[in-house]
């Protein structure tokens, strides 16, 4: 396996990267909340960006391009630890304790259900 950068990898991935951010604005326009709010946006996100990734993973793309185009591009911009973060110290900042542990509880239960969903094959209810 060749460590050289590739170039090709690269622009696909901060293609994927600039419309994962972009629709993570949107859904953040869409589904605002106030400081100290409970923060549905990035929950969403992250929780749908957790059970593409899964979906992804089971489907195995074989095109070298298609896994850093969407997996680490789309998703990777898409999904958002970092806000997660923020998020949770700025509901217990707002003296809500209780909320930000579930939300910190919740969103990690509900990423890695998605992840798992995700993996499942499809099975046909014929």
């Amino acid at each position: 396996m060749s460590h050289r950068p590739s170039w090709d990898v690269l622009a696909v991935v901060a293609a994927g990267g600039s419309l994962g951010a972009a629709a993570r604005y949107g859904v953040g326009l869409a589904l605002p909340h106030d400081a100290g709010g409970f923060p549905w946006a990035t929950l969403g996100v992250n929780v749908l960006g957790c059970l593409a990734i899964g979906v992804l993973a089971r489907r195995a793309p074989t095109h070298r391009l298609v896994w850093p185009f969407v997996g680490t591009g789309v998703l990777g911009g898409f999904t958002t630890f970092s806000t997660y973060a923020v998020d949770a110290w700025t509901l217990a900042d707002a003296g809500r304790p209780l909320a930000a542990g579930a939300y910190v509880a919740g969103t990690l239960a509900a990423a890695v259900a998605a992840v798992w969903v995700g993996l499942r094959p499809h099975r046909s209810h014929a």
